[in-house]
């Protein structure tokens, strides 16, 4: 599984918080946003603690396929979307 094109309901771990221990959490499932300019400058946008979506290294994460009950669970929580982040310039 490749991480360049994410799709809703992407799940990914956490491998390195390198940077950012305040916002990721090492072993933990992210949920991912699709978002083709991150991935074309090698990030991934994921919600982050702060239960807004942010872009990250991709290297950070690995692709996890859940079991279809979990990802269902997960996707009913619903995080805030950084609004100011997906405006156009």
């Amino acid at each position: 599984m490749r991480i360049s094109k994410t799709e809703p309901g992407t799940f990914l771990l956490c491998v390195s918080n390198e940077g950012n221990p305040a916002s990721l959490e090492l072993w933990k499932l992210y949920r991912s946003v699709p978002d083709e300019i991150a991935a074309r400058l090698g990030c991934v946008r994921v919600f982050d603690e702060s239960g807004e979506d942010y872009l990250y290294p991709k290297d950070h994460f690995v692709p996890m396929r859940v079991p279809e009950l979990v990802r269902r669970a997960m996707l009913r929580r619903r995080p805030r979307r950084n609004r100011a982040a997906l405006a156009k310039p």
